[in-house]
């Protein structure tokens, strides 16, 4: 019972991880353009913040590499569950105009499972936030809430 009103509050006011695994910051900036007074992610309830331990929702930007895939992997242990994954751009995908490199893995999905896809590059600020209005859905099915 307790646990059912908190798990609503947590749909209600999502708290958001961004992790740059190294890019051009062309998504990084635009993750940034949320929160300010023009997008205002804020007014949906949405907190951004820098532990993992209190993320909701983690947004990931950039190509993953051999050296940042072991600090990725390890943010998202540290999330509590349910926690839904964003990658964001053409880098966070698939590993953009660098997956052709050498040190590039590939996309955020292939060191973590990734619920939803924002593409662009860079993404546009809307189509993040329609991303994180996504991954809320994906949690409330994890929760077992009625999608």
């Amino acid at each position: 019972m307790f646990t059912d009103l908190i798990n609503k509050g947590r749909l209600k006011s999502p708290w958001i991880m961004h992790f740059d695994c190294g890019s051009c910051n062309g998504c990084d900036i635009e993750v940034l353009a949320c929160l300010t007074p023009m997008y205002d992610i804020e007014r949906f309830g949405i907190v951004n913040v820098g532990n993992p331990k209190h993320a909701d929702v983690l947004l990931v930007t950039g190509t993953v590499n051999h050296r940042n895939k072991h600090v990725l992997k390890n943010l998202y242990d540290q999330m509590p569950d349910p926690k839904a994954v964003i990658a964001i751009g053409a880098c966070g995908l698939s590993g953009g105009i660098f997956r052709e490199a050498y040190n590039v893995v590939g996309g955020v999905d292939k060191v973590i499972p990734v619920d939803v896809y924002v593409p662009g590059c860079p993404s546009r600020p809307e189509a993040i936030i329609d991303g994180v209005v996504k991954a809320l859905e994906a949690v409330k099915v994890k929760l077992g809430l009625s999608a």
